[in-house]
């Protein structure tokens, strides 16, 4: 466009405004629009995200003026990789075009979508019209023996040979040639690209390995596994408690912070604000004497122990995650090493952590605006560069909201461009564009408000958006009953059965989950006082002795649930989350579904832990592949029981003390009472 400034008639005086002339675009014979195309998040500012073995469905709107038919493909590759792949887009109807492409290794991929006039598709149609109309077509042999030749001389080989025979039949008369498939199949892998029209932005894929869509998470306090009450847990004892977290199905096991536990204001038992004498602290206040985010606390034992540690989790198929909370103690050896890290009050002391009229002494926040942010940060990378390099490839972040955006957007990609196997979980309990942006940025996995939604509605409305809405294509959710922060109301009142019903809930809402114990599987939900969400005598706070063979243990039930997700594919994804109706508001359905059908799972929950719920279930058999009046057989996965259901109608009873609800395989159809022939 090109700006010019313009003078008022008769006045003298220079106009503030512009006069503007278009320029001629660089080419102007480009007749295709794409516009559209889907999934794009924020106009490509961000990628959206898949797993490996995954396929990425793109799907744009592209038209042209006119009449003419147009071709659609779509293109990607390797982010790495200077030559595209196609594949021909599909008209979906209403300019709609589909494809898919595979993603088969971690890293990054670019796709987008080019498009054009088919000179000869449009030539065939109109040549069908003419000859149904009895035209005369010796022209129309000519213009599509042109058409011909013209690809011809893009080929190459035997491809070209047979083209130009086919242009020669065209101009001796020989008319059927049109019609050949082989001859359409041949000029479609030669188009004339020289007007196609190409998406204006190269738009990108974060692969992650499986464990970014699919993980069963078990956090744990290395300091409460010591079998002797009152003294410091060691790695050594942790490893001897990995078999049992192993029995129970984890593939996950997530320590909190490992590091030493500063001195000054350290929190005491019940978030004391002092702390009596031996009291272990707070691990997320971080840093002493002997070291920051980089070092062990001493009672813990030395890395080779913790390398000891990983080794022995790997045996048993389990990995390990991190916790990185980035803040210090004031005995962090970064306060007096690098102390234009942090806020300074107007008296010359470092501002420490507030939530007015809440103060936190024990914690100093990094400045992410000190001008010397560019040091901070690579430091900051340098935490997790650390423990990458000891063989961890799992972090969960603590409380990434309140840290710079900026800095997570590069950090992150930074190291997955070195590492693109390790995954990043975001432990932001914060506002919902937030949590958003965080995903955006890069984070693998996401803690949700799953852990406050309890009604059939909540439930609903929030598992629907964020894995049917465009928030599926770049947050994953991981949902958590309990953490060592939160110990929900529903879990204070219901016992036992609660925490059964919430188990199952998050374990087959969610293709991952996780759970903070052993709290969690011995039922412990004694608040700190009325109203709070705090554990009384909070493991955050000081060591604890688990009776792990308690009688009233879930892990039998837990164990159970995590082989069932290991066994169901279906379990092992969120897109294809389906609620189906019910006729009592205490009682949830829902279905997942492999993609080929071959595995269809629903469950049927009781959402009151006091009362037993019964109704009737309404199934929408569409996305599960049934047919309305047919009947099949459910084996339920949590009992062994079997039962026949004529679809889509149904009834249910669940007792929460014994049946919290049932986790159904469709098994078979029943095409008569004596003849049984195998559905799925």
């Amino acid at each position: 466009m090109l700006c010019e400034e313009r003078y008022v008639a008769g006045s003298g005086i220079r106009h503030a405004g512009l006069v503007c002339r278009l320029r001629l675009p660089p080419e102007g014979r480009q007749r295709v629009v794409i516009d559209g195309v889907a999934p794009e998040i924020d106009a490509g500012r961000f990628a959206i995200k898949r797993t490996v073995g995954e396929t990425v469905t793109v799907q744009a709107v592209v038209f042209a003026d006119g009449h003419d038919s147009i071709a659609c493909e779509l293109l990607y590759k390797p982010d790495n990789a200077a030559e595209w792949a196609a594949i021909p887009m599909a008209s979906a109807g209403n300019d709609c075009w589909r494809a898919a492409f595979p993603v088969s290794s971690p890293g990054r991929y670019v796709y987008t979508v080019r498009a054009w006039v088919d000179r000869f598709s449009t030539w065939r149609l109109d040549l069908q019209k003419r000859m149904a109309a009895g035209q005369e077509l010796g022209v129309e042999w000519l213009i599509g023996a042109e058409l011909i030749e013209s690809a011809a001389a893009r080929a190459a080989g035997e491809d070209a040979a047979r083209l130009l025979d086919w242009a020669a039949g065209l101009r001796s008369g020989t008319g059927s040639v049109a019609d050949s498939k082989d001859l359409l199949a041949a000029m479609q892998r030669y188009p004339d690209l020289s007007l196609a029209s190409k998406y204006e932005r190269d738009l990108v894929v974060t692969v992650d390995r499986e464990k970014a869509r699919f993980s069963t998470w078990y956090e744990i306090f290395p300091r409460s596994t010591s079998p002797l009450a009152g003294r410091h847990g060691t790695f050594a004892d942790c490893e001897k408690r990995l078999p049992y977290i192993a029995a129970m199905g984890f593939d996950v096991v997530y320590l909190p912070p490992i590091h030493p536990i500063g001195h000054r204001f350290r929190k005491g038992k019940n978030n004391a604000p002092a702390a009596q004498p031996g009291e272990a602290g707070s691990p997320w206040a971080i840093g002493d004497e002997t070291g920051g985010h980089t070092a062990i606390h001493a009672e813990l034992g030395t890395l080779e122990q913790f390398q000891s540690f990983l080794a022995a989790a790997r045996r048993l198929d389990l990995e390990v995650a991190l916790d990185i909370a980035l803040q210090c103690t004031p005995d962090h050896p970064w306060t007096t090493e690098h102390p234009e890290w942090f806020r300074k009050r107007p008296d010359g002391s470092i501002q420490y952590a507030e939530n007015p009229p809440k103060k936190y002494q024990d914690i100093y926040p990094l400045d992410f605006e000190t001008p010397q942010w560019r040091g901070l940060w690579e430091a900051l990378k340098g935490v997790f560069d650390f423990w990458i390099a000891q063989g961890v490839r799992l972090f969960r972040v603590d409380n990434p909201h309140t840290k710079a955006f900026g800095f997570w957007e590069w950090c992150i990609g930074a190291i997955k461009q070195e590492q693109p196997e390790v995954l990043f979980l975001a432990e932001a309990f914060t506002r919902p564009h937030v949590m958003n942006r965080l995903a955006k940025l890069g984070f693998s996995q996401s803690y949700t408000y799953f852990t406050w939604r309890n009604t059939k509605t909540e439930l609903i409305t929030y598992l629907t958006a964020l894995t049917q809405s465009a928030v599926r294509e770049y947050l994953r959710p991981n949902l958590w009953p309990n953490t060592p922060d939160i110990l929900p109301q529903v879990l204070q009142a219901g016992g036992r059965p609660a925490f059964a019903m919430r188990l199952l809930l998050a374990a087959t809402l969610g293709a991952s989950y996780g759970i903070y114990g052993p709290a969690f599987e011995l039922g412990e939900n004694t608040p700190r006082e009325p109203g709070s969400e705090e554990y009384l005598n909070s493991e955050k706070y000081e060591l604890k002795r688990w009776d792990l063979e308690s009688p009233q243990s879930l892990r039998h039930f837990i164990a159970r649930v995590n082989r069932i997700r290991r066994e169901n594919p279906a379990l092992q994804h969120d897109r294809t989350l389906t609620f189906h109706e019910t006729d009592n508001p205490n009682i949830i359905c829902y279905s997942k579904t492999s993609g080929d059908l071959s595995n269809v799972v629903i469950a049927v929950v009781n959402l009151d832990w006091a009362h037993t719920q019964s109704g009737w279930v309404t199934l929408d058999v569409q996305p599960l592949g049934l047919e309305p009046g047919k009947v099949f057989e459910a084996e339920d996965l949590l009992s062994g029981s079997r039962f026949l259901w004529q679809a889509p109608r149904d009834y249910v009873e669940l007792v929460p003390n014994s049946l919290p609800g049932h986790i159904l395989r469709v098994r078979r159809w029943l095409k008569t009472e004596r003849d049984f022939d195998y559905f799925l």
